[in-house]
């Protein structure tokens, strides 16, 4: 039976759905007709506006459109770069992070916005990369953990890993407030100008599982009071409750053929729409389990995805593994096509280089000259010789080439490549949940110290170690991959699972090492007050301000480098011996009173 609504507007219009149906909830039925679901097929959502607007904390997101807009103008000499993957660099970043700090020099109309990671290519083009890999741009809410009281309710979802809605964009990485329509708008102006740049776009995406939580704590928004039983795998022989392999509460029911066909409907969208050059699927061992979660040799939906003509020039990258335990390293179903995140060469590229023993190989083995073939296979497992020669062991079957490794020694989810060197243990009480959270197997070393420290000997060897672990990577045969803001030493200071942090531990730090101006008043002829701030790669940032008005100057202060607080060393309108201060005096709030014809100098420290 199919309904219709006529004479509706052609754009601005909000809708949902009401469904209802058995209450059966041991037979796995979740059908609630109180609830107004969001479209599964919805090509824009509307949520709040605003990322991180408290004011909007619990919007609903519902379905719109837009059939008055014209098509997107691609332009006459647009074409898609397709690189070969055997030349792929790829640069893992998350496009709020990447440009939101005020360091990035930004307008904060575009700051965390798609367009702001336009005005930063130049920036990727420096680095020589020519592939992004997005973390999540499908609408998410990122205020999903504070919907109620519990030990993570203080953080934001910054990394995106909780989709709502598999066709929409992220709307709030729209510029000022745009909404659903700019979104979708700017999110292709910015795949046009990565391309016209020679940069491939590639899409995390996270087809394991959806917002919608647990049964002991639903979130329902549509896909569960649409359909539970279609698409969730569920325990049919414990009442019904949801299977849990994403470790997020719910497993999307991959193999399913309605959700099969969701999908590929989706993958298409945006290769069609939006131009993309690929996908990286998060989780992808999820999706080669059967209805009833067991392992399946062909899973139907890797192959469709493999087979499919539309999707066939893409990039398609799994991450081979799960929380259910399927380790699918180098046996992940391929043919022939699917690339996967090399975690074994993560691990035993951190451990040779930190000094771990037996970690070299039998034997010498001779580094291809070519990423399409292999040669010289050493036969050698899980070593470093092995590693940086292709990882023969995993690849060299059936037609896979090193190309087929995407080799990376840092991901989002870890130690940072500084965090590398300067922590042995993780350190994520910020997170709420006790430490239990993020990897212990980091096969990391601190050098001699956990965490920041003064000792140039022990900060010169782990600059060493940061120069060592790129170099392997960028040696060896496969598809590189780094992480945003490796490349001047981002720390997150010994946080291995940041996601929800909406802060400088995840923003890109423009600033690291130059000077941040706090002035928007250049033009003003006749202000004599400047403040800036000069940044220094270790967080040891140097605050100054000078005040030559011939009243006081009511100065707002920056927040000080993540653990750190201002310590007042100079206030030129104190009598000595406080107006200098060598070790610095406490307790700087967020504004200071800078005196008439005096200035200040505030140091951050621990």
């Amino acid at each position: 039976m199919v309904f219709s609504l006529q004479d509706l507007p052609r754009s601005n219009v909000l809708y949902g759905y009401r469904i209802d149906g058995p209450r059966d909830w041991h037979r796995g039925h979740r059908f609630d007709s109180s609830i107004v679901l969001l479209d599964p097929y919805a090509k824009l959502v509307e949520g709040r506006r605003y990322f991180g607007d408290a004011s909007k904390k619990f919007s609903n997101f519902l379905g719109t459109y837009d059939f008055e807009s014209l098509p997107f103008d691609w332009g006459e000499t647009y074409k898609l770069p397709n690189i070969p993957e055997k030349d792929l660099v790829i640069y893992e970043m998350n496009v709020r992070a990447f440009t939101f700090d005020e360091s990035s020099e930004l307008d904060p109309k575009i700051r965390g916005s798609y367009l702001g990671v336009i005005e930063k290519i130049p920036h990727l083009l420096e680095l020589g990369i020519n592939a992004v890999e997005l973390l999540p741009v499908f609408e998410f809410d990122e205020f999903e953990f504070q919907r109620r009281p519990n030990p993570r309710d203080h953080l934001i979802n910054t990394w995106g890993y909780s989709t709502i809605n598999f066709f929409a964009p992220m709307s709030r990485y729209a510029s000022d407030g745009g909404g659903p329509l700019n979104a979708s708008r700017e999110l292709k102006e910015m795949v046009k100008a990565l391309h016209g740049a020679g940069i491939e776009v590639i899409l995390d995406v996270v087809f394991n599982h959806t917002n919608e939580a647990d049964d002991a704590n639903p979130y329902t928004t549509s896909f569960r009071g649409i359909d539970n039983k279609v698409y969730y795998m569920l325990d049919v022989n414990n009442n019904g409750q949801l299977l849990n392999f994403s470790g997020c509460g719910n497993t999307l029911n991959c193999n399913h053929p309605v959700v099969m066909e969701l999908i590929l409907d989706s993958l298409r969208h945006w290769v069609v729409d939006y131009h993309v050059d690929g996908f990286r699927f998060d989780l992808a061992s999820v999706l080669c389990r059967g209805t009833d979660g067991s392992p399946l040799n062909a899973p139907p939906i890797i192959r469709a995805i493999a087979k499919d003509s539309v999707l066939s020039r893409c990039k398609i990258i799994a991450e081979p593994w799960d929380c259910g335990g399927l380790y699918l390293v180098g046996g992940f179903p391929n043919w022939d096509r699917w690339a996967e995140w090399n975690g074994k060469y993560r691990d035993d590229i951190r451990r040779y280089i930190k000094g771990d023993t037996g970690m070299k190989g039998s034997f010498a083995t001779r580094v291809s000259g070519s990423a399409d073939l292999y040669k010289g296979d050493t036969g050698m497992k899980g070593s470093f010789a092995t590693r940086v020669s292709g990882s023969a062991d995993l690849y060299k079957v059936n037609k896979r080439k090193p190309y087929h490794s995407v080799n990376f020694v840092i991901a989002h989810d870890g130690f940072t490549l500084y965090d590398l060197v300067s922590y042995n243990f993780k350190h994520n009480d910020a997170n709420g949940e006790g430490g239990n959270d993020g990897g212990n197997d980091n096969f990391s070393w601190n050098c001699g110290f956990e965490g920041e420290t003064d000792d140039i000997s022990i900060k010169s060897l782990r600059s060493r170690q940061m120069k060592n672990f790129h170099l392997a990577l960028m040696i060896s045969q496969g598809t590189p991959m780094m992480l945003m803001g490796d490349e001047y030493g981002h720390t997150r200071y010994g946080n291995n699972n940041s996601y929800g942090h909406d802060t400088t531990i995840n923003h890109f730090q423009w600033g690291q090492g130059d000077v941040t101006w706090h002035e928007d008043n250049w033009d003003n002829y006749e202000s004599r007050f400047l403040a800036f701030t000069l940044h220094d790669n270790n967080g040891g940032d140097i605050y100054l301000a000078f005040n030559a008005h011939d009243y006081s100057v009511r100065a707002s202060i920056p927040r000080p480098p993540v653990n750190k607080s201002w310590f007042r060393v100079v206030d030129t309108n104190l009598e000595s011996p406080d107006d200098f201060v060598t070790d610095g005096v406490p307790g700087i709030g967020s504004t200071y009173n800078v005196a008439p014809f005096s200035s200040i100098l505030l140091e951050a420290k621990l």
